[in-house]
């Protein structure tokens, strides 16, 4: 079992960036696949972001492509994501998830472990 621990979050204007972590214990992370995830309130949970076990094949949703950037070193058992140019509709709890599935999904049923989130908030 693998325990998943997301840091990084805050209060950052319109246009500014933020880098969230998401540090594993327990297992190794080039185990999984791993997604990041977003919930607004009111909103259901929502993909932002997938990297295969390898990083060679990543995924972004329509509305983060080009601005966010998702990344992970096996070697220290951590995914990233970069995310620029933020907007107040970024708002939400951010996640990130792992899932051992062999396919690529993105449905939030699909992953097996997810960490405590972290909240981001952009002000505008």
């Amino acid at each position: 079992q693998v325990q998943l621990a997301e840091s990084g979050g805050g209060l950052v204007q319109a246009g500014g960036s933020l880098r969230l972590s998401c540090a594993a214990s327990g297992r190794s992370l080039s185990m999984y696949v791993m997604g990041w995830f977003r919930q607004a309130p009111g909103m259901e949970r929502e993909i932002v972001a997938r990297i295969s076990r390898s990083g060679s094949s990543l995924f972004y949703a329509d509305s983060v492509k080009g601005r966010f950037t998702i990344s992970r070193d096996n070697a220290k058992n951590t995914v990233y994501l970069q995310m620029n140019s933020l907007k107040p509709e970024d708002t939400a709890v951010y996640y990130c998830a792992a899932t051992s599935s062999s396919g690529y999904y993105s449905t939030p049923g699909a992953y097996d472990y997810w960490g405590q989130g972290t909240q981001v908030t952009v002000s505008s």
